[in-house]
């Protein structure tokens, strides 16, 4: 998951932003196992199998036609969103052709306006509505309403506190345990660490789970501060580690919970001329990559994700759904892949 403050119109369709859509490859990743966001049984895909996931069909050969999808996410100035847009429509165009209607929308993490969305989606009777809740459990009385209306909604890049069809996301507590313990190992198992929170999301919990699951494993290991919000943006990252670096004297690594509030701390690190401590994030962003690989950065690794990949998966389960074919697990997972300045020159990024 990847916020910012937007600087964009929230309602307007996704063709508006067309100038803005950026050209980025998506990364190859790597399968494992672990946990739903829910804690239920879920389903390890990767960047080759994402469109081959197994359903099981209830209606025989009878094709419905996808006409609209609505798509609400997190922050259109952000590039991880504008991605995800990206994913979302060409997926939707290659299923039901250049007449499907696709509107993407940005809530701005702001709860009551994606309530908004998701009535309007339901009002002009879109087929399926492809959510980034603002508020995993906030939003839940929109999504029971919208499954009232008989829409299809599946949770996209970070879990919901609330029945969906199905979720496709990140294995965010597989980013948090390799970014943290890349710093255990880094540090070798002694130093003091700082983890730059974000909004309160299944996704972004997830990841500070999973690291400070891997951190209390290193009785060496202090960690100063763990709660500070920087809303996962680069503003954020600047105010809340400015913040930090007064309070504390001496930090050696810092677990930021996604590369723009990484970005945020490096900036925050060069006003403050400090360069004692490292930097690992999540997102595999391409300032970040751009960052790991510079000689003169404190960026030293990020947990990628493949935000085009969640989006097109999300489009075509929820066609399937459509079609009554129900995912063999309506939980999916997308394994991360640490990236280093080790292994920085043969990611491909987005």
């Amino acid at each position: 998951m990847n916020v910012k403050k937007q600087a964009m119109s929230k309602d307007k369709p996704l063709h508006v932003y067309a100038a803005t859509l950026l050209s980025i490859v998506s990364g190859t990743l790597v399968s494992c196992n672990n946990i739903s966001p829910n804690g239920d049984t879920a389903i390890n895909t990767d960047a080759k199998n994402i469109s081959d996931i197994n359903t099981q069909s209830s209606v025989g050969d009878r094709q419905i036609k996808l006409r609209s999808v609505g798509v609400t996410l997190g922050d259109l100035s952000n590039p991880f969103f504008v991605v995800m847009a990206q994913g979302a429509e060409k997926e939707a165009k290659k299923i039901g052709g250049n007449d499907v209607r696709v509107t993407v929308v940005s809530s701005g993490y702001d709860l009551n306006q994606q309530f908004n969305q998701i009535e309007n989606f339901v009002a002009a009777n879109t087929d399926m509505i492809i959510l980034n809740a603002a508020d995993s459990k906030g939003i839940r009385p929109a999504v029971e309403q919208a499954r009232k209306a008989g829409k299809i909604v599946i949770a996209v890049d970070t879990g919901v506190d609330a029945e969906v069809d199905a979720t496709v996301t990140t294995n965010n507590l597989q980013a948090g345990e390799i970014s943290c313990q890349y710093i255990a190992d880094r540090l070798k198992g002694k130093g003091n660490v700082v983890i730059v929170n974000g909004p309160p999301v299944a996704s972004v919990i997830q990841r500070v789970d999973g690291c400070l699951k891997v951190l209390a494993k290193y009785p060496d290991i202090k960690i100063l501060s763990k709660d500070q919000n920087a809303e996962g943006s680069r503003d954020g990252g600047l105010r809340v580690m400015s913040d930090l670096l007064v309070t504390f004297p001496k930090i050696d690594a810092v677990f930021a919970i996604n590369d723009p509030s990484g970005v945020g701390v490096d900036l925050a690190a060069n006003q403050a001329k400090r360069k004692e401590f490292f930097i690992v994030g999540v997102d595999g962003a391409p300032e970040a990559i751009e960052a790991i690989a510079a000689n003169d950065s404190l960026y030293a690794a990020t947990a990628t994700q493949n935000p085009r990949g969640m989006t097109a998966t999300a489009v075509q389960v929820g066609n399937d759904i459509l079609n009554g074919k129900k995912p063999e697990s309506p939980n999916i997972l997308i394994p991360a892949k640490l990236i280093t300045k080790e292994n920085v020159s043969t990611s491909t990024g987005w």
